[in-house]
């Protein structure tokens, strides 16, 4: 297995920093995504829906705007305040994106609670493979 490369972001509506050695000890559901891609828009409000019934104890869902490929910040924030409530980051241009080898939005990456990579899920897998992976290292 892999190890999760860390990254330090931003939340996206202060200057409160992140990172992903903040979360060892759970696992991470990380999701990567831009507001105007039309899978990210199906994909994000099924990830919230799942966030919201999730034990925070053991689970923690991140989702991470990729700058570097979004037409306006703006967007970005607008659609954040319209359906997430879970941690959202921002990404250094395309960096994080980058380092966790994401190939299109959305990308799903699940981490282990030892900080390893046990999933990477595309934006054409189905969200009920995104959830059984979970399950697995709940």
């Amino acid at each position: 297995m892999e190890k999760a490369p860390n990254f330090r972001l931003p939340q996206i509506q202060s200057n409160t920093f992140y990172q992903l050695e903040d979360f060892l000890g759970k696992a991470v559901i990380l999701t990567f995504w831009t507001s105007w891609c039309p899978d990210c828009q199906k994909d994000l409000p099924k990830k919230e829906h799942l966030y919201q019934t999730l034990n925070t104890e053991k689970v923690e869902m991140i989702t991470i705007n990729v700058a570097g490929r979004e037409r306006y910040s703006e967007d970005a924030v607008d659609f954040y305040q319209s359906h997430l409530r879970e941690l959202t980051l921002v990404d250094n241009g395309i960096e994080t994106y980058s380092n966790f080898k994401a190939q299109g939005v959305p990308t799903t990456v699940i981490i282990n609670k030892e900080g390893f990579i046990t999933n990477r899920f595309g934006d054409k897998s189905e969200f009920l493979e995104i959830v059984e992976a979970i399950g697995k290292v709940i």
